[in-house]
């Protein structure tokens, strides 16, 4: 892997234009179900920027060093577009819970409740510099997928699914295969850079002052996460989320 990620960095600006065709896409749909169609547009609006300007909270990390790379900006939209994506994914599974099972809805709406919680750690940890928040806001994303891959399962085998709901829930599995192993990889990588980096904290009102102006340009692989960051970059912002959202749109407007 590179040591320094300058031009994998210009080239995410391709995700930019990626995002904005599925975005197009979307507002072309005849019957739109605006439970899925709102929470896609959401995420992939915010990834389109992250793309333009993208940013590690931890240290404060930038590409561009403009004001549209602040921290807080970044952090206030994505807080919108992850409760938006996860809403999604949640809603996905009710309404394939024909049977209306209760501890299936019941796990779909952990999820939310979730992310809700995810948010307020990484809030707190970009206000107070505790790294280890991070590490405990990432716990929560692996609980959110583990629910997401848990009810998809149950769902999938003993259930009558309609081919929406079989190609649906199948995507749900296949995500769960592949990102609850990485997750805990990068659940290591962040703890081990928690307990690296600064054991201070600041106040929250030093931190929400650095998070709106305090930019430290990079372009080290090393201050982006190294494989670990780069993949979730790609993954979160260009292809894999970015995508999964829209299909779901899609598929569910069209059921």
């Amino acid at each position: 892997m590179e040591s320094d990620f300058k031009n994998l960095l210009w080239a995410m600006k391709i995700g930019a234009f990626i995002n904005i065709y599925l975005i197009i896409h979307l507002l072309t749909l005849p019957t739109p179900d605006l439970h899925v169609v709102i929470p896609a547009l959401i995420l992939l609006s915010v990834s389109a920027f992250r793309c333009l300007f993208p940013n590690r909270y931890l240290k404060n990390i930038v590409f561009h060093d403009h004001p549209l790379s602040s921290i807080f900006l970044t952090r206030l939209l994505a807080t919108f577009s992850e409760v938006a994506y996860i809403y999604q994914f949640s809603y996905v599974i009710r309404i394939f819970n024909t049977d209306q099972i209760v501890w299936i809805d019941f796990l779909s709406w952990i999820m939310v409740v979730q992310v809700s919680v995810s948010q307020a750690f990484v809030w707190s940890a970009i206000l107070t510099k505790n790294l280890r928040l991070y590490f405990y806001e990432e716990i929560g994303w692996f609980i959110i997928f583990l629910a997401n891959t848990g009810a998809s399962l149950f769902l999938y085998l003993r259930t009558e699914t309609s081919e929406a709901a079989t190609i649906l829930l199948l995507l749900n599995l296949l995500f769960g295969v592949g990102y609850l192993p990485w997750q805990i990889l990068h659940l290591r990588s962040l703890r081990t850079e928690s307990r690296e980096g600064t054991p201070d904290t600041t106040h929250w009102k030093t931190g929400l002052t650095n998070a709106i102006r305090q930019r430290t340009q990079s372009t080290q692989s090393s201050d982006w996460g190294g494989t670990i960051g780069l993949t979730w970059m790609v993954a979160y912002w260009v292809t894999l989320i970015p995508i999964w959202v829209q299909q779901v749109a899609i598929i569910v407007s069209s059921r």
